[in-house]
């Protein structure tokens, strides 16, 4: 150990997004219930809560409501009622609406709402800190720490103060040694703690190749007499077409905000192809352009987003630690949602480690948290992801046959099926040399409708 200082944590929970704090929350949660003590700490990046977590989403309050059960959607102010969806084909210059009935169940938001993620992050990060969870920002876990027996037990944090050479200067801090039994890792789509542990431990041997995206998004404020709060479009077709599987979003959330988005999947084989430039295409669109016209961009983000499903989830559990939410790839790709996954996969992760304690009984073998992945196999979130399976699989299959296929396991068979889709290929391989393509050009932005920026000008405002 090279740092100066170390700490110990019964559980050290790395990433303050969705499935994070909720395990922090129902680690201390269940600790009260059990008159025992615990100590919790949830380590984060950002300097505040949600900094890094981009606005604008679909979430299922289910398992919201099963974490916080005195939870009220319309006293916290944080959601909008969906109250109108619109699913459409795209052409360049026009539209389809597709019809309601034609859709499966999985792409239906009824239920669902829309909220600012970001705002919800710190919203529970507040409950979790009032519970007793040690919630640090602005501190990065850099690397697993590993005991003789090749077990987790614990991170480290990155050091301040050093230069561009690596030279430590008169702001010099050293980082920290924070010990633990459980370290959970909760970093999101392709954490670098995770990525580093899943090759370690061999965690996805047998398992289908991963499938990721690049979701692009930009939250804008419309005028008010286009405000409509609630309504949902989802659209496929143009501009992509057949460049890309992908499909692109609008939400119209409350206080005149507006949230639009493109999803690519990283599978493409055109070297041409640029999703930022895609996205920017896609809101030249009429009925988009519409919308945003005299609007005012206020934010923009990019990140991955891990699809596989559940034949690509990894082995949950390694020697000291656990995979919980988009680290081991619990969003469901099928309805187009993984914050409930996330926060359900805390819970459970939660359940387990504090059965573990107390109990120390059938729930580690090998210093591996058995008892969280029988949980999770036991859970309606298993059952959810398993009715979707195949679903990733079958949108990188002819887009025909796709979509014939994904009608008959999702709206016919209601996802009662026995077959399994397997792919070992990795998406970059699907990349091909550009000498087979035609070179993509993209329209120059037009400064005067200030609709499609330039990727450099989005570097330069947001300091990236």
């Amino acid at each position: 150990m090279h740092q100066e200082e170390s700490v110990y944590y019964d559980v050290i929970i790395v990433g303050a997004g969705p499935s994070g704090i909720s395990a922090g929350i129902k680690l201390k949660q269940l600790a009260i219930d059990k008159k025992t003590d615990i100590k919790v700490c949830i380590i984060e990046k950002s300097l505040e809560l949600g900094d890094h977590i981009l606005s604008g989403a679909i979430v299922d309050i289910k398992s919201i409501r099963e974490l916080l059960p005195n939870f009220n959607v319309e006293e916290s102010g944080l959601f909008t009622a969906i109250n109108e969806e619109k699913f459409l084909y795209l052409k360049k210059d026009k539209y389809f609406n597709v019809p309601n009935f034609l859709l499966p169940n999985c792409l239906k938001n009824n239920g669902c709402y829309l909220t600012r993620l970001g705002h919800l992050v710190k919203w529970m990060g507040n409950k979790a800190e009032e519970l007793g969870v040690d919630v640090f920002t602005g501190f990065a876990a850099t690397n697993l720490l590993y005991n003789s027996k090749d077990e987790v037990c614990g991170i480290t944090t990155g050091s301040f103060g050093l230069d561009r050479e690596g030279n430590k200067t008169s702001h010099f801090q050293a980082g920290l040694n924070i010990l633990s039994k459980h370290t959970v890792l909760a970093e999101g789509s392709r954490g670098s703690l995770g990525k580093k542990v899943i090759e370690h431990f061999n965690l996805d041997k047998e398992r289908n190749q991963q499938r990721y995206s690049i979701g692009i998004k930009e939250i804008w404020e419309i005028d008010h007499s286009k405000s409509n709060p609630g309504l949902v479009v989802h659209t496929i077709g143009w501009p992509l077409d057949d460049k890309a599987n992908g499909g692109a979003f609008l939400y119209n959330m409350d206080k005149d905000l507006v949230s639009v988005g493109m999803v690519i999947d990283l599978n493409y084989s055109n070297p041409w192809l640029s999703p930022f430039e895609e996205f920017q295409s896609y809101k030249t669109h009429p009925v988009i352009n519409n919308i945003l016209e005299n609007g005012k961009r206020l934010s923009y983000g990019a990140k991955s987003i891990t699809m596989g499903g559940l034949l690509s989830l990894p082995k949950l559990c390694f020697k000291g630690g656990i995979l919980i939410g988009c680290d081991a790839g619990f969003l469901n790709s099928s309805r187009l949602k993984g914050i409930h996954t996330a926060i359900e996969s805390g819970i459970i992760a939660a359940e387990s480690i504090i059965e573990s304690m107390l109990l120390d009984k059938n729930t580690v073998e090998n210093n591996e948290l058995v008892i969280y992945t029988k949980k999770i196999k036991a859970s309606g979130l298993y059952k959810e992801l398993n009715k979707s399976r195949n679903f990733k699989q079958w949108s990188n299959k002819y887009k025909i046959v796709a979509l014939l296929m994904i009608v008959l396991e999702q709206k016919i068979f209601r996802g009662h099926f026995f077959w399994n889709l397997y792919s070992k290929k990795s998406d970059n391989e699907s990349l091909k040399p550009a000498i087979f393509f035609d070179q993509i050009i993209y329209q120059k932005p037009n400064y005067k409708n200030n609709i499609r920026y330039r990727q450099l000008s989005f570097l330069i405002k947001y300091s990236l």
